[in-house]
């Protein structure tokens, strides 16, 4: 299908800015950009019960904030499902802050609690530290749950781009681990170390993300060329200590149909199945990566956030 008009204004109004793309910056200046232009096109941010900022500890002695959403005031008697959510940005930008209109409409749709992870970022924090920081997060949400009203056995992982990477790795974690999962929500995942598929190459320039930013992202975040083959980096095809992916939570997963990473989403997806596991794969038409951040702008944004916080709704048993 042809580009979704209001996403080619978009593209328009990205172009006539002329602004430098965040690989030509410095981590700390694409941060501050990223910071600032990530509201613009968001939703507007729904009101929820109470939101707060909580201390989460990791395994390296560090604490890492994690923002607890809850839509509704928590039930003791009938504690609520809860999604633990990581944002994208390529392992390098991005934070709690850039998906807070997101992470609320979950919330609020989803009839869940959110707990939205700031795990720490690239360069400064390169492989793996991001997977330890997220299922340190998944962890101590499960261990604390009777303490904020959620029930322990109703957790969800999700997230976007390199938090989608971040939420399928957790799903794999948790099942060695014996914590179950009610659903893993991936949002244009990026799932493979080398960016060989037809859509890296017929979309590596002028739909938002570059080849260019892909590979600077990445630059960032790994500590030599052979962490690309570590499945906790590339679980579509990374070698590197690969474990079965059989027993997994089931995954829905978006793709877009104008984003470098939809043929990966795709053939992740593929993956999941062959190993047995439940997946719902929804390739949205005329989009590009980000999309699921443009609702304010781009009304056929609403249909997939519909459809996301459906899957979580049924996941959660709450229909």
């Amino acid at each position: 299908m042809p580009l979704n008009p209001k996403i080619g204004q978009v593209l328009d109004m990205i172009a006539r800015a002329n602004r430098p793309q965040l690989h030509e910056m410095t981590p700390q200046q694409a941060r501050a950009s990223y910071e600032k232009s990530a509201p613009i096109l968001e939703i507007a941010s729904a009101p929820m019960f109470s939101v707060d900022d909580l201390p989460v500890p990791t395994r390296d002695g560090a604490t890492i904030r994690a923002r607890l959403y809850q839509p509704v005031e928590p039930g003791w008697a009938e504690p609520s499902p809860a999604l633990v959510y990581f944002h994208g940005g390529g392992f390098t930008v991005g934070s709690v802050d850039t998906h807070d209109a997101l992470c609320r409409m979950f919330a609020r749709d989803g009839r869940c609690a959110v707990l939205s992870v700031d795990y720490r970022l690239a360069p400064e924090h390169r492989f793996p530290t991001a997977v330890d920081d997220a299922f340190d997060a998944l962890t101590w949400l499960h261990a604390h749950a009777a303490e904020y009203g959620i029930d322990a056995g109703r957790l969800a992982v999700g997230g976007d781009s390199a938090g989608g990477t971040l939420a399928t790795v957790c799903a794999v974690l948790a099942r060695d681990a014996g914590l179950p999962l009610a659903l893993q929500l991936l949002i244009y995942p990026g799932t493979t170390g080398h960016q060989q598929t037809d859509s890296h190459a017929r979309l590596a320039n002028g739909f938002l993300l570059s080849g260019e930013t892909i590979q600077w992202f990445f630059n960032q975040y790994v500590r030599d060329e052979r962490d690309r083959d570590d499945w906790r980096f590339a679980p579509l095809d990374g070698h590197r200590g690969a474990p079965e992916f059989g027993g997994v939570a089931p995954a829905w997963i978006a793709t877009a149909e104008y984003d470098p990473l939809s043929d990966e989403g795709d053939a992740y997806a593929e993956k999941l199945r062959a190993a047995g596991n439940v997946v719902t794969l929804k390739r949205y038409a005329g989009m590009i990566h980000e999309f699921f951040k443009m609702g304010g702008y781009v009304p056929g944004v609403a249909p997939a956030h519909a459809d996301a916080a459906a899957a979580l709704r049924g996941a959660f048993g709450e229909e």
